[in-house]
């Protein structure tokens, strides 16, 4: 345990190295991190608690933390000691929560940590004397560099089984008396029986002082009713004796600590500025500071965005050589089509957002480790402050730009729930990489190429950033309201502490980038990869189409004639090529056959009613139903519902012809176009507005904890959608009439 910027996580992946792993806590998103240690011929369970300041419970964290310390959480058994973490240069601060640890009679060992940062701030730590006044094995560790991790693996076996000393008087005389007769009444009022006195001293010193409820006892009504008319009674008393609660608790506690750090600690009188104050005059500076922030974020957006398009073509190439493979072994058939175009396809959605997780990590775990993200956290919160949020909303608000997923797994450096949850849902709302592909298409399509200023400024390009511009707004929009409605509540103020700059550990981030790799893998890829095998299915069966016979026996002719040409005939030979262009055209004409009698395709009828406000016909409505594992799936399965083939390879060679195919089609028994510029408007801003992305949602489950967030998500989205792609179809064909 310890408080955030200790060095805490570090010290624990020095203690474990690579054998931990990361989950959830039962029912809460706090974050739980197990590892295994060996420390002589013992093996410890090792876990690393949320970074906190308290007991005083406030927050899940802090909740979660005491309930570990005290074996609540089911499945655990209670700790057998505690390893508390401290920052040499905060020793005083740090104190805080050590003494409340102490009180709860735990077998305890203190890692002085960054001793070496401290050092070079002109500070020194005594860490003999003060193992003698603390009455607990102390020892100086440089986490990132391994130092004292063998005094600490000593120290743990020493002291298992024997608690601390008893901890000097913190309290008034007044508050004390309260705490020994409450204690007097402990298992008379049904609570849990505990063999250490000490423990349970600790503990009634904390109801006592929780003057908000927040304490859960585990007791039967009657009993906490009991328990509770006791506090009332005790918290009466010393209201009369002039003992406020909880206020005696911080400068009671803070007077021990500088009692017991008194000749400890020693500071250099001439003690020059360190690198972290002259650093900090230039990162933190209203004008400069925003200026390099800016740069920092540009560059990791930039890495985001398009580093990783190498390593995602890459990924994607390799998905296509496995699928071209298991296309060329199996028979054609069902099992072919369910493993090329259902799970091979799956793992390939999963697959390629591996690289912007891992980059965005690694950006995420450097800033982290070296102490820059604090100080980012410090520039935004005067901005993300009005809309409701704090500073450690827009990193991950700002990697949504690429990838809602990985936006929202960066929620997790806000600790708030309120603005992590806000910060979910609207992340899905700013423009990711996958709509690109739909914007492109029909903004090529449809808007005219007008250009203005020596043709520095298009219109297409400007209808591109009102989407992009859309987005925004809307993200803004729904964080505002969620935090006045849903997500009610007063949002705590920015407490942050800065820690000293130092050099990141290369392990600690390989270790943090692999472990939220694996964790999207085994969770959300799991998930998208149900979902892209459902969404086959409800493409290819029932598969009895009866106008596909001619189709079928028409393309066996042109195999047979295709076969029987001469083995040495060049593959350009305008023979070959020509039959080639006619199987491929007959293959089109047997998916769209298949596809348009398909499950998903009578669903599409069915709902037909539901977009044809939107200006859609039932194909569009069946293609946005089918890109709900990822959005860029839709334009693929227009091209395939209607016929067109490819047609974001063929927008990408002649964007003029997709625009007269798409012009060309027209709804099922009528002359009316199916696609007009006031239809490509609705779908763009139902695509801008929705969640149309498994991923997501599934990292939504994951980052949440439960289903009931995701279905929050997915339902005011789409009706957001909705209602925004109805609004911008009636409206713009109203334009069109009075225009035409």
């Amino acid at each position: 345990m310890g408080n955030p910027n200790t060095g805490k996580s570090t010290l624990f992946s020095a203690l474990v190295g690579v054998h931990q792993h990361v989950g959830n806590y039962p029912g809460v998103t706090v974050e739980k991190k197990l590892g295994r240690m060996r420390a002589g011929r013992q093996e410890f369970e090792v876990i690393d608690l949320p970074g906190l300041y308290s007991l005083a419970v406030r927050s899940r964290d802090e909740q979660v933390a005491l309930d570990v310390l005290l074996g609540r959480i089911d499945g655990d058994q209670p700790v057998d000691a505690i390893l508390c973490v401290v920052d040499a240069g905060n020793l005083c601060r740090n104190f805080y929560l050590l003494s409340q640890l102490i009180e709860l009679g735990r077998p305890m060992v203190v890692a002085v940590n960054m001793v070496d940062v401290a050092e070079r701030r002109g500070m020194r730590v005594d860490c003999s004397l003060l193992e003698r006044r603390l009455g607990v094995p102390v020892v100086p560790t440089q986490a990132h560099r391994g130092i004292g991790i063998d005094e600490i693996k000593a120290a743990l076996l020493r002291v298992r089984g024997t608690p601390p000393p008893e901890l000097e008087q913190v309290f008034p005389a007044e508050f004390e008396r309260e705490a020994e007769l409450l204690e007097g009444e402990f298992d008379s009022c049904g609570m849990p029986r505990c063999a250490c006195r000490r423990f349970r001293r600790g503990m009634v010193r904390r109801m006592l002082l929780d003057v908000h409820g927040r304490m859960h006892c585990g007791l039967d009504p009657a009993a906490r009713s009991r328990w509770l008319s006791l506090l009332d009674s005790a918290r009466a008393r010393l209201g009369e004796a002039g003992v406020e609660l909880p206020g005696v608790e911080p400068p009671s506690r803070y007077a021990w600590a500088q009692r017991v750090l008194d000749g400890v600690v020693s500071v250099a009188a001439d003690r020059p500025p360190t690198a972290t104050d002259r650093i900090d005059r230039f990162l933190t500076h209203p004008i400069f500071g925003l200026a390099v922030f800016a740069a920092v974020m540009a560059v990791m957006f930039q890495a985001v965005f398009l580093g990783a398009k190498p390593l995602i073509d890459a990924a994607a190439a390799g998905v296509d050589a496995v699928s071209g493979a298991a296309s060329h072994i199996l028979p054609e058939g069902a099992l072919r089509d369910l493993i090329v175009d259902g799970v091979i396809a799956g793992v390939g959605s999963v697959v390629v957002f591996v690289p912007q997780i891992a980059i965005l990590f690694v950006f995420i775990a450097v800033l982290e480790d070296c102490g820059y993200m604090a100080r980012a956290a410090f520039l935004m919160d005067r901005l993300m402050v009005r809309v409701g949020l704090s500073g450690k909303s827009f990193i991950p608000m700002l990697s949504s730009f690429a990838c809602a997923v990985p936006g929202i797994m960066a929620t997790r450096v806000i600790e708030d729930e309120r603005d992590r949850l806000a910060t979910i849902f609207a992340a899905p709302l700013l423009t990711c990489s996958a709509r690109l592909p739909v914007y492109g298409l029909l903004i090529g399509a449809f808007i005219p190429d007008y250009r203005w200023v020596y043709g520095i400024v298009g219109l297409q390009g400007l209808v591109l950033g009102l989407f992009y511009l859309l987005g925004i707004v809307a993200a803004v929009a729904t964080a505002l309201l969620l935090k006045r409605t849903v997500l009610r509540g007063e949002s705590p103020p920015l407490l942050l502490e800065l820690p000293s700059y130092k050099r990141p550990s290369a392990s600690v981030v390989v270790m943090r980038v692999a472990q939220r790799v694996w964790v999207f893998l085994r969770t959300a890829g799991t998930l998208i990869l149900a979902i892209s095998v459902l969404v086959w299915a409800a493409l290819y069966f029932p598969r009895n189409t009866p106008t596909v016979g001619p189709l079928l026996a028409q393309r066996q002719a042109i195999e047979a004639v295709r076969s029987a040409l001469p083995a040495d005939l060049a593959e350009d030979d305008p023979r070959r090529t020509s039959l080639d262009e006619q199987l491929a055209e007959l293959s089109r004409a047997i998916d769209m056959e298949f596809q348009q009698h398909s499950l998903l395709a009578s669903a599409g009828r069915w709902i037909e009613p539901v977009v044809r406000p939107l200006g859609w016909d039932w194909r569009i409505g069946c293609a946005v139903m089918a890109s709900f594992p990822a959005r860029e799936v839709v334009v693929a399965t227009m091209g395939v519902m209607y016929q067109f083939g490819d047609l974001e390879e063929a927008a990408d060679k002649d964007i003029d012809r997709v625009s007269r195919q798409l012009r060309s089609v027209r709804r099922d028994g009528s002359d009316e176009p199916a696609f007009t510029v006031p239809v490509a408007l609705s779908i763009m801003v139902f695509f801008a507005l929705c969640i149309q992305c498994g991923a997501t949602l599934a990292v939504i489950r994951r980052e949440t904890n439960s289903w009931r967030w995701p279905a929050f998500a997915f339902a005011y989205m789409t009706t957001l959608a909705y209602v925004g792609a109805l609004a911008t179809y009636q409206i713009a064909a109203w334009l069109a009439l009075r225009w035409a």
